[in-house]
């Protein structure tokens, strides 16, 4: 008999890249004491406290079965009722699904749509989790340049170019505002993109996370133009909006024969988000949503300093923040991203991510978020630029 397991990881498994952000936080956990985080894509104002009071109730009142595999259907009609009002999406409860954060989403709208060996179009620098979720389901994707000269906008003409063979492109994600690059997708580059996925029949996966933290431009959801409704499939959460990460709340709008797969897909994965979230999530929803406002407000006041803080610094360059609460920075030193920010957790006691860890095209950049406190961001921003200086005195 063998006393070892033979190797059991899948060849899928072993071909995803490590994430160096899970190492970065495991030093943060350490350290935290000493260490100011410009890491994590959390908010830091927390969940209304409608929801946790909300979520308290329900405990105590035996609210702890499952929840349909679809969600709620109180929820999703409270849901539909936001996207049209808000959102200019006209969905009906059942093409809405509830899922386990929007991460979720990302992940069972990949399993519903993508055959092994079909490509995808992902943004690159862009949310780290689209290419993984893309080759778990032994997928290839492929990369849509994201440049600085661009001002890190999305190039109809490089999405043209990568089209080679129609027939094996299926989908093209889309973030906007976008995550790491902060940046803004015009109504007018909407439509070109949406007119390249009619010519070659794509869906567009629209991750529309940050839509309440838009600081210059307006947000239009892609899925709000004419003749894209049932093209699109919009992923919402909970998380960033309204500070509830932690309730692990998303959604997804579109097709209902999309919808339809991805619920039967749900229930042999997390079989339903939870349920106690769900009904948190509503009673939000229904409540009064004057903490976006107030939580818009002081996120674009941190912008403003983030952004001019970073120029200031030798030897980087940063566009002002248009949207999410991310500033993604571009930097002259001879570092690798990854290096470069392991030096300033050691000689600054600054956490930022890499660039590298949201692809290819992200490297020689620094990601640097402001959901912390303002005066632990200029407190930081102080420690990267005595740091420096040490590089300097080094040339």
């Amino acid at each position: 008999m063998k006393k070892v397991l033979r190797n059991i990881i899948s060849e899928r498994s072993l071909r995803l890249p490590e994430p160096e952000i899970a190492n970065l936080m495991k030093i943060l956990v350490e350290q935290k004491k000493s260490i100011i985080s410009l890491g994590p894509g959390e908010p830091d104002f927390g969940a209304p406290k409608t929801a946790i009071s909300c979520g308290i109730k329900c405990l105590k009142h035996g609210e702890t079965h499952y929840s349909p595999a679809e969600g709620r259907t109180d929820l999703r009609k409270a849901i539909a009722r936001k996207l049209k009002k808000k959102n200019k999406i006209n969905v009906s409860e059942d093409e809405i699904i509830v899922t386990t954060g929007s991460n979720e989403a990302i992940l069972l709208s990949m399993m519903a749509t993508i055959d092994p060996g079909e490509q995808v179009l992902v943004p690159d620098p862009g949310y780290l989790a689209f290419r993984p979720i893309v080759e778990l389901m032994n997928g290839q994707a492929l990369s849509i340049p994201l440049l600085e000269e661009d001002g890190y906008d999305i190039n109809p003409d490089a999405i043209r170019w990568l089209i080679k063979n129609p027939k094996k492109v299926r989908a093209l994600f889309l973030n906007c505002p976008g995550n790491p690059t902060a940046n803004m997708v015009t109504k007018k580059r909407l439509e070109e993109i949406a007119d390249i996925a009619v010519e070659h029949d794509l869906l567009i996966v629209a991750d529309e996370a940050y839509e309440d933290f838009v600081f210059e431009g307006k947000h239009t959801a892609i899925a709000s133009l004419n003749g894209m409704k049932n093209r699109v499939l919009s992923l919402f959460t909970f998380s960033k909006s309204h500070g509830m990460a932690g309730f692990r709340i998303g959604y997804a709008a579109g097709p209902k024969k999309i919808i339809d797969t991805m619920v039967k897909l749900h229930i042999s994965s997390t079989l339903a988000a939870p349920t106690v979230s769900q009904i948190a999530a509503l009673n939000v929803l229904k409540g009064s949503q004057a903490h976006l406002k107030k939580n818009w407000k002081e996120y674009k006041r941190r912008s403003k300093l983030v952004c001019k803080r970073i120029n200031d610094l030798p030897g980087f360059h940063c566009p002002q923040s248009k949207g999410s609460f991310y500033a993604f920075a571009k930097y002259d030193y001879k570092k690798n991203s990854l290096a470069f920010a392991k030096w300033l957790i050691k000689n600054a006691k600054v956490a930022v991510v890499p660039g590298s860890e949201f692809g290819r095209y992200g490297e020689g950049h620094l990601r640097f978020s402001y959901a912390t406190d303002y005066k632990l961001i200029e407190k930081a921003m102080n420690r990267i630029e005595k740091a420096l200086k040490k590089i300097k005195k080094q040339h």
